[in-house]
């Protein structure tokens, strides 16, 4: 993957004991996919739980240090008493003195030597036997002492406090408690995998809660792109080599065959619980054994199967694709019908599932909530802090609302952080609107980043629009009233602002919108009878629209202002009562409302699922 993308890949190394053959996928593709910013979040996972050259050297050094030290540690212990060792390297089974790749280079020495003698009774011999001799060699080693419990603690001391050199094998010697190596804790493969996973899950059960409109779509490549064209002759080769074997002498079916299965098995997942005799109708009539049977004794009715697959399909799919249906029953030649039968499967199974989505859409928005709070609750068990983003973000503003409220402190506790974390979160979601493109986005609502973005670009260009309209009403005193006027200018400057993506683009459109201004003030005052701008007019006006371009415009900022009051007080509102349009944004009611009651949908879902975390940065900060 791109570094940009996935996993940081300087300094790194992948080894392979076999052949392996690599995937290399565009960025752009990626981006194209990056639903919920989930490619994003990926990157930001593993550069947090992957560690760098420098950590795994640092690591390196602790270990090697800390063996130092424990191997000193045991001779200082071995040394105060010296206890006699009879064990020789012929004690040792040969299977653990076998140098092998599988065989781990640290085992415990106590294990080792418990594992390392032969219990069974040696051919010969009867099994008491066995067992006086095994207990005449245990006194052997531990000093003849076998009855006392100092020979016993001996033995034992030995068997766990002596590091044993064998060939192949380093064998880690175990101190008792307190003294074990404790390694650098990495994540597995295996649960970053499954946060990747639940990730997932939680984007796609969030995009169907706060998107009314969420549908799956049959993805399509850009018309110019490789992909596309990728795509293209990769399809036209196959379809042609599938018509190659059918058109060969003899004709060769196996490809067919193929997509035969393929079709079938596309058919039995459309179907519904309830339709058991048209599973049991498609089993047997597309039994592939048995097409197989006719293809070789060359019986083999196509159009018999092919208006069957299709009269099925019509059964199934929804009025929309009777259309596709008709043109596949008019079709006879063999690969145009197998060809356009799996595009509609593909399309039909899409359909499907936006009517099962659709189905269960009120359902998974009242359980989406708890849901979210849950998968996220496992994904920090994994990733311990992974709401650093989000904690900088939150208390940023903590500081400020308490200097902005100092009558806070003459109430209770609980009382001053609720209060507090409902002020502070506010401002915050308000801040999202005009996000520092440097810094990264806050882990809580990173699943929103591409919402929260679109409407800071919306609240931008209806700023600008209600500049322009004020800056250009109170210029021309004969047209403030007309409302026609107001309506038309808006439109107009907003096609022209549908650009504006930031600051940047407003510099090379502001002189487009005030050549328009001009025009439409002149078409206007021609209507109703007045004389047009003169050029002196039309001069300083048009100088006037240009510097909206700037952030520190003061009309603008007033502008600015008033729309995220009007936003703060629609996310901080405790009852449903009708909010007044500030003054001088009438002109604009349908797009503020738009865009706030967008804003407050999200802000209220997102509080919803992390609220509690808001609120306990608050609570550990303050006290």
């Amino acid at each position: 993957l791109s570094p940009k993308t996935g996993e940081d890949m300087q300094d790194r190394r992948v080894i392979a004991l076999s052949k392996v053959e690599c995937l290399l996928i565009p960025q752009y593709w990626l981006m194209q996919h990056n639903r919920a910013n989930i490619w994003v979040r990926i990157r930001q996972f593993l550069d947090q739980n992957i560690p760098s050259q420098d950590q795994i050297f640092k690591a390196f050094l602790e270990h090697r240090k800390w063996l130092q030290y424990r191997q000193e540690l045991v001779r200082e212990i071995v040394s105060r008493k010296k206890i006699p060792n009879n064990t020789t390297i012929h004690d040792v089974p040969y299977s653990l003195r076998i140098n092998s790749d599988t065989i781990p280079d640290s085992l415990n020495s106590a294990s080792m030597a418990d594992s390392g003698r032969d219990k069974s009774p040696k051919p010969g011999t009867t099994p008491e036997e066995e067992t006086g001799a095994r207990k005449r060699h245990d006194n052997a080693r531990s000093g003849g002492h076998s009855s006392s419990d100092e020979g016993f603690e001996q033995g034992k001391r030995l068997r766990t406090g002596e590091t044993m050199m064998i060939p192949g094998i380093s064998v880690q010697t175990v101190v008792g408690p307190g003294v074990a190596a404790s390694p650098p804790k990495f994540v597995s493969l295996e649960e970053i995998m499954k946060a990747a996973k639940d990730i997932k899950d939680m984007s796609l059960v969030h995009e169907i809660a706060v998107d009314r409109n969420f549908k799956l779509e049959k993805f399509e490549p850009p018309p110019d792109s490789i992909q596309k064209q990728v795509k293209d002759t990769m399809q036209t080769v196959f379809w042609d080599i599938l018509a190659e074997q059918l058109n060969a002498d003899p004709p060769s079916y196996d490809q067919a065959m193929v997509l035969l299965a393929e079709i079938k098995e596309s058919l039995l997942r459309l179907l519904l619980p309830q339709h058991t005799k048209l599973k049991q109708e498609i089993n047997e009539i597309l039994d592939v054994d048995l097409i197989k049977q006719q293809t070789k004794a060359g019986i083999l009715d196509f159009q018999y199967y092919a208006h069957y697959v299709i009269s099925v399909m019509g059964k199934l799919c929804a009025p929309v694709r009777d259309d596709k249906i008709q043109e596949l029953s008019q079709t006879t030649e063999i690969v145009p019908v197998f060809k356009g039968i799996l595009e509609t499967l593909e399309i039909m199974h899409i359909d499907m599932a936006n009517f099962t989505i659709e189905l269960m859409r009120p359902d998974l928005i009242a359980r989406s909530i708890d849901y979210e709070k849950t998968k996220f609750a496992e994904l920090l068990k994994i990733q311990p802090d992974g709401l650093d983003a989000t904690r900088k973000w939150v208390l940023k503003h903590l500081d400020t609302v308490k200097a902005s409220n100092p009558q806070l402190h003459s109430t209770d506790k609980d009382t001053i952080v609720r209060i507090l974390t409902a002020k502070t979160i506010a401002e915050a979601y308000l801040e999202l609107l005009q996000w520092d493109e440097s810094m990264p986005f806050p882990e809580t609502v990173m699943m929103d980043e591409g919402r929260f973005r679109a409407l800071g670009e919306r609240c931008l260009r209806m700023t600008v629009v209600g500049a322009v309209l004020l800056v250009t009403l109170s210029s021309i005193k004969q047209l403030q009233g007309n409302s026609a006027f107001k309506e038309l200018l808006k439109q107009h400057v907003t096609v022209l602002l549908e650009e504006a993506h930031s600051n940047k683009y407003l510099e090379k459109l502001m002189p487009n919108v005030a050549t328009q201004v001009i025009k439409d003030i002149d078409d206007c005052l021609k209507k109703i009878g007045s004389s047009e701008l003169d050029a002196e007019s039309k001069r300083l006006l048009s100088g006037q629209i240009l510097e909206i371009a700037s952030p520190s415009h003061k009309i603008r900022q007033l502008v600015c202002t008033r729309v995220h009051e009007f936003l703060h007080q629609s996310i901080t509102s405790p009852n449903t009562a009708p909010l007044q349009v500030p003054p001088g944004l009438s002109s604009l009611q349908v797009e503020l409302t738009g865009v706030t009651g967008q804003f407050l949908h999200l802000v209220s879902h997102n509080r919803a699922v992390y609220g509690e975390y808001y609120c306990n940065m608050v609570a550990s900060t303050l006290s």
